[in-house]
């Protein structure tokens, strides 16, 4: 008499179960993955630029309240970072034609009028997530020596240390 001998391998019923659990399982990580990321590019923004408060700072101390590489002018020596794009002209940090291609500089402005003595502003771009392109993240100096975050960033993507 023949005796059967059991196949070894998967059924296919349990190769769908085991599909499915890992397509739920990918459902639920990978938006999480995005919001982390997002996270991670806004802290990374914010911290670029705050990097130049202190190259400003001492510009307004000084007095040098317009941007350029004269003894008189203010350069903050802004570096040029993938996830931002390059400000307007008027507010282009002085060596924003010598960076590389696909990266920008926050915008640094001396406005004349007004509480704020300083104002940087980060314009979110090139190699940013999607949902933050087009937002912006500024640092603002007030007359009084104080620093402020604001940022049109969606909430749910915000530091706790930037409004």
């Amino acid at each position: 008499m023949k005796t059967r001998k059991s196949s070894d391998g998967f059924t296919l019923i349990e190769l769908m179960i085991a599909v499915s659990i890992v397509g739920i399982l990918a459902s639920i990580a990978l938006p999480q993955y995005q919001t982390y990321t997002s996270r991670t590019q806004v802290s990374r923004v914010m911290s670029e630029v705050a990097a130049l408060r202190t190259a400003v700072e001492t510009c307004v101390i000084e007095g040098r309240t317009s941007i350029g590489t004269s003894d008189l002018q203010c350069d903050p020596g802004a570096v040029g970072s993938s996830l931002m794009t390059l400000p307007p002209e008027n507010g282009a940090a002085p060596s924003s034609p010598e960076l590389l291609a696909g990266t920008g500089v926050p915008a640094v402005t001396f406005p004349a009028t007004g509480d704020q003595v300083a104002i940087m502003t980060a314009t979110f771009g090139n190699g940013a997530a999607l949902v933050l392109a087009g937002q912006t993240l500024t640092w603002q100096r007030s007359a009084s020596g104080n620093w402020t975050c604001i940022s049109t960033v969606p909430a749910v993507y915000k530091s706790a240390h930037c409004s």
